[in-house]
């Protein structure tokens, strides 16, 4: 789930793959929980141990994500958005596409209709379009996040509109990573990536142990991994 293949960083790389890992671990404790392997006396969907994880995992890749637009967009000055973007692009949103129609014939009553490849598909976009506020996405990734707490409406649960985020009640689905409050973590991904950027640009491009160069290799096949590893499960 990367758009900066240009512009590789092992540490990025590196905490990409640490996130790729643990979602790993977590789909594979659901799996076997699912097909009644696995005892885990927790429900996946309401049980704090599972959704802090579920949380701390589409964070790391948001965060991820936003800080690898900041590393793309590097000499781009009133670029935005380029071939190179709109051909991973494509990508992403066509996975998005195949993980609806696979979690359809898995999980017919609560398939994938705006999961995380959903998201990042149209959040992508919308950083592309304000990375230029610069210090600015620090409060406005702080409103994105706030925001579902203090507007809700039911439109917003309809199957065509929950997407934004602004719901009254999660819809029920696999997975679901609505804009709001997600663009946030993005948003200030793109922010710390600016940031490092501009006054910590040796850190940013330092290397990484040895022990950690398989995560930061596993970071750079993220999306083919994240495809392939629950049907491998």
């Amino acid at each position: 789930m990367n758009l900066c293949a240009a512009t590789r960083m092992d540490r990025l790389d590196a905490l990409r793959g640490l996130a790729v890992v643990w979602m790993a671990l977590f789909h594979l404790a659901f799996d076997l929980n699912h097909f009644g392997l696995l005892d885990t006396r927790h429900n996946f969907h309401r049980d704090a141990l599972w959704t802090t994880q579920r949380t701390c995992i589409v964070s790391l890749f948001l965060l991820c994500a936003g800080m690898g637009q900041a590393l793309a967009l590097r000499g781009q000055a009133g670029v935005h958005f380029t071939p190179g973007f709109w051909r991973r692009w494509m990508q992403i949103a066509g996975c998005a596409v195949l993980v609806s129609l696979g979690s359809a014939w898995m999980f017919p009553r609560s398939w994938i209709s705006f999961g995380v490849l959903h998201g990042m598909a149209v959040m992508l976009i919308l950083a592309r379009g304000v990375a230029p506020w610069r210090l600015w996405l620090w409060p406005a990734g702080a409103l994105c996040i706030a925001l579902p707490r203090w507007v809700q409406h039911p439109f917003f649960d309809q199957a065509f509109s929950h997407w934004v985020g602004l719901v009254t009640r999660k819809p029920i689905t696999e997975d679901w990573v609505p804009v709001l409050p997600w663009l946030g973590v993005m948003l200030w991904g793109l922010a710390l990536g600016q940031w490092l950027q501009q006054r910590q640009p040796a850190w940013l491009a330092a290397g990484v142990p040895g022990a950690l160069r398989p995560l930061a290799v596993l970071g750079r096949w993220s999306l083919s991994f994240y495809m392939l590893h629950q049907p491998v499960f």
